[in-house]
């Protein structure tokens, strides 16, 4: 396999949390791992969980390049931007053509498509992979998403299979295509996430807001739905939220933390690069800007005190209102994951990525955050047809939606009339039924376009453009 004499056959950049964690589940499947990271407290603690004496820790640069095999392979695990610049130009003097280097972090597509050619010109092998699954993913298995040089991958491979999540027995990892198509497929993977979580809140926001149940109370809804269509690993944690309580504590620490929510930029990447493609996300975008209304708190408390708020319940029968709140969640599930994929097919043909979209189902449904039981479907419908336009046009899906969608209607229009906010749920409900409108109002936009731009228009059934001049000259 090599012809060096050094011991270790991959090396990681970045030992925090993410990077020691991928490297010490390298360890436990056999990998001579070396670790480097400037703060040397990093190395010792890899060292230390290490109990399989497989790992060595570094803080010398030289020094953990020189105890790296030929050819070398090395993962970078540093935030996005400048800083893998930086680390590239470190390490550039330190290798030979040929060697191996990986970006594992969540870099924006368009900077892993500038590294991939510069790299590639000074006869290097590069590729970004998207890595999914927070800190237990990384150490007991991640969904992992790389693209670019597949020759570096096909290398790798082995590696990445054994440290993957399984489901069914296979890894959840596959290559995704040439260029940044690793990245991007994480992007908007990460889209997908925010579309989700912002769902979760909003539910939050009707059980405790719409029907005052007590946290207990909706510890085990979320609970009961986990264990049934609803599974997922992001629901699996919220129920694990609402049992958390600090030692000595009588409440829960979600109480406590306040209602700002933070964001590292993934997410904004989704939507910005969803407009360039002219790909409706708006589900996305809606949780991306929610997010950051999140965090003008001090103007929500102001606009609060001049608009008066409804804190009355809703006036609905529990027990049958909670059975439609399942139903609009599973709805807005789905439409939001359609979102999703129907930007992914549209990126795939515009930059050429040939992405597999059953494959990429496949490899969310274990190790990643935004795996749940309905990747199944997503993985069938495009098994089935990898050309499909749009998820919900797959014949499965119609039939889920259709059943689920009395219940978003009925859950949407009370919590709007009562003035709890759940403007995920209700991108949701806007996005499908113009998805399925013949004939949108569009037509009088372009007609307004033309009047006070003349930015002309097209006719239905008649060939060319046309302006009108819609008020006689005076």
């Amino acid at each position: 396999m090599s012809n060096s004499t050094g011991r270790y056959d991959f090396g990681m950049i970045g030992l925090g949390t993410m990077g020691r964690n991928l490297l010490l589940n390298m360890g436990d499947h056999g990998v001579a791992g070396a670790g480097y990271d400037k703060d040397a407290s990093k190395g010792k603690l890899l060292e230390e969980e290490d109990k399989n004496s497989n790992l060595k820790g570094f803080s010398d640069v030289k020094e953990f390049i020189a105890s790296l095999k030929i050819p070398k392979s090395i993962m970078m695990l540093v935030p996005a931007g400048k800083i893998v610049d930086n680390v590239i130009e470190e390490l550039l003097p330190l290798l030979n053509k040929g060697d191996i280097l990986i970006d594992g972090g969540n870099s924006h597509f368009t900077d892993t498509n500038r590294r991939v050619d510069y790299l590639e010109a000074k006869g290097f092998h590069f590729f970004g992979m998207g890595v999914s699954g927070g800190e237990e993913g990384a150490r007991r298995g991640p969904s992992m998403m790389p693209g670019g040089d597949k020759e570096a991958y096909n290398v790798m491979k082995p590696i990445l299979e054994s440290i993957a999540a399984k489901v069914d027995g296979e890894p959840c990892v596959t290559y995704i295509g040439p260029g940044a198509a690793g990245h991007f497929v994480k992007m908007v993977h990460n889209g997908i996430e925010y579309g989700l979580m912002q769902l979760i809140a909003e539910t939050y926001e009707v059980l405790k807001k719409g029907l005052q149940l007590d946290n207990a109370a909706i510890e085990k809804i979320f609970t009961q739905w986990n264990e049934g269509r609803l599974q997922s690993f992001l629901m699996d944690i919220t129920k694990d939220i609402f049992s958390y309580k600090e030692p000595g504590a009588d409440h829960l620490l979600l109480d406590d933390i306040k209602d700002e929510a933070r964001a590292k930029g993934t997410g904004k990447w989704t939507s910005q690069v969803a407009m360039d493609l002219q790909s409706p996300i708006p589900t996305i975008d809606t949780a991306v800007s929610m997010r950051d209304l999140s965090k003008y708190k001090a103007l929500r408390e102001e606009a609060a005190t001049m608009y008066s708020n409804n804190d009355a319940p809703l006036k609905v029968d529990g027990e049958t209102f909670l059975l439609e709140l399942e139903q609009a969640f599973y709805f807005s599930m789905i439409i939001t994951y359609s979102q999703g994929m129907h930007l992914l097919s549209l990126a795939s043909a515009e930059y050429k990525y040939d992405l597999q979209l059953a494959e990429i189902a496949k490899i969310w449904r274990g190790g990643c955050i935004i795996r749940s039981g309905f990747l199944n479907d997503i993985f069938t419908a495009y098994k089935k047809n990898n050309e499909l336009k749009h998820l919900l046009l797959d014949e499965g899906v119609q039939k889920l939606v259709t059943a689920s969608l009395p219940g978003a209607r009925s859950v949407i229009a009370a919590a709007v009339a009562t003035g709890i906010a759940i403007p995920a749920f209700a991108a949701c409900i806007g996005y499908f039924d113009n998805l399925r409108n013949k004939r949108m109002s569009s037509n009088l936009i372009q007609a307004q376009r033309d009047y006070f731009g003349a930015h002309t228009y097209e006719l239905t059934g008649k060939e060319g453009v046309f302006h009108t001049q819609w008020i006689a000259k005076s």
